[in-house]
Formats: C-alpha cells, structure tokens, sequence
C-alpha cells in the first residue's frame, strides 16, 4: 500500500478528516469480536456474579456502548456519527469470554470504528473487573468481521 491509498491524508501526508459531504447517507452496520482469556475460577465467578466489583458483564456492556458513542472523541479523524444501534454481546467460552458488537447508523460513513471501539473497551472493562483475581489475562483478536452499507429507503 502507498500512501496515495490512505484516505486519512492529504497529498502532503499531513492528517486530515475525510470529507464526505457529497456521500448519500446509507444505513450502515459493522459487527466486531474481542476476546478475553480468563483462568477457569474466573469465569466461574463471573457466571455466579461472585466478583467484589459488581455485574462483570452489565458493568462492560455499559461501557462498551458507551465507548461506541465516544469513538469520535477517542479517534481523532473520526466523524460523529449519530448511531442507532449498540449492542455488546458475550459468550463463555472454554479459555474466556468472546464479545460481539454490533453498530448501526444512517450516515455519510461507515461505523466500524463505533463496533471495534465498543468490542476494545468491554474487553478492557472485563480487565479491570477481574485484575483482582485474575493476573493472567489476556486481550486477543479484536477485528472487525463485517460491515454493511444499504441505500436508505424513504
């Protein structure tokens, strides 16, 4: 890849915001994974809602959603999107917890930052709600794994 393909600069290779006001609004969705690798006794205190902290899952489901709504405050060259659709998902698995995120907007862009900035930030949560008991973890596999985009119909 050159730097003539990255969108978020300009000839000069300065940063900048890409503008896409002559972009059609479409509505968009973007679904996006973390996972976290926990020690079996910590998965189990999360299934029992044994943890000191609280609610592991509802503590990182609200920050996950949270997170989707900040991304343009956290990623610089974000545009602000106004989002109408989060949702943080969670499966136990064998070695942790998978999240899933999904984000969906009507707008001029896409929001798959929105999905990987929500699935990152869960992940971080469930951190920090286990680092007491947990000194293990490990963060892994945070992707997208897709994104849409459909005309809107009016």
């Amino acid at each position: 890849m050159n730097d003539s393909s990255l969108t978020h600069t300009d000839d000069t290779g300065a940063a900048r915001m890409v503008d896409v006001s002559d972009k059609p609004p479409l509505t968009r969705e973007a679904i996006a994974e973390a996972r976290i690798h926990l020690q079996p006794e910590t998965i189990d205190l999360i299934r029992a809602n044994g943890m000191k902290k609280g609610d592991v899952l509802a503590v990182a489901r609200i920050a996950g959603i949270q997170a989707a709504k900040q991304t343009s405050l956290l990623i610089p060259l974000c545009h602000q999107l106004p989002l109408s659709k989060v949702s943080v998902e969670f499966e136990f698995e064998p070695q942790g917890i998978h999240i899933i995120t999904t984000a969906k907007t009507t707008a001029q862009t896409g929001v798959e930052m929105e999905a990987l900035t929500a699935a990152s930030i869960a992940a971080l949560t469930l951190y920090d709600m286990c680092k007491a008991v947990d000194k293990t973890m490990v963060i892994a596999d945070v992707r997208l794994l897709l994104k849409t985009k459909v005309a809107v119909e009016r």
